[in-house]
């Protein structure tokens, strides 16, 4: 049987698993480039107080946080740890994720993340005058 390149690196963690005797879940085996791709990541802007996010949490416009796209497969859990580096000026932040976002991938370059208006700032991007994204890598930890 004739394995594709693809499908040889999303049976990798059964493999391992299988052969090591542990649950592949426990294998967190990405391929190398997932890290090094690059995507625009906007900010959320004023929100009502008291806003929540899809998880349920009450919403901090300046906490290390953010939405994942809608268009991202296979979606990010709730909790889950982002490396986001700024590739402009190489500036990184762990954020976590706690809301779903309801923007669409562009021709040109996908949105990824929708940070809260404090991860943007300390990320480098201008909220004053609105810059709108900048361009990001981002590392599931």
């Amino acid at each position: 049987m004739t394995v594709r390149p693809s499908t040889r690196s999303a049976l990798l963690p059964a493999a391992l698993a299988f052969a090591l005797a542990v649950p592949a879940c426990l294998l967190d085996v990405a391929p190398a480039r997932a890290a090094t791709e690059q995507c625009w990541a906007t900010h959320y802007g004023p929100q009502p107080p008291g806003a929540l996010t899809a998880s349920g949490e009450v919403f901090d416009n300046n906490a290390d946080t953010a939405a994942t796209s809608l268009s991202r497969q296979p979606q990010l859990p709730f909790g889950t740890r982002v490396q986001v580096t700024n590739v402009a000026n190489g500036r990184s932040l762990v954020v976590r994720i706690n809301d779903r976002g309801t923007f669409a991938q562009t021709p040109q370059v996908p949105k990824c993340l929708d940070l809260t208006d404090g991860a943007f700032g300390r990320l480098g991007g201008s909220l004053n005058p609105d810059a709108g994204h900048i361009v990001v890598t981002q590392k599931v930890l």
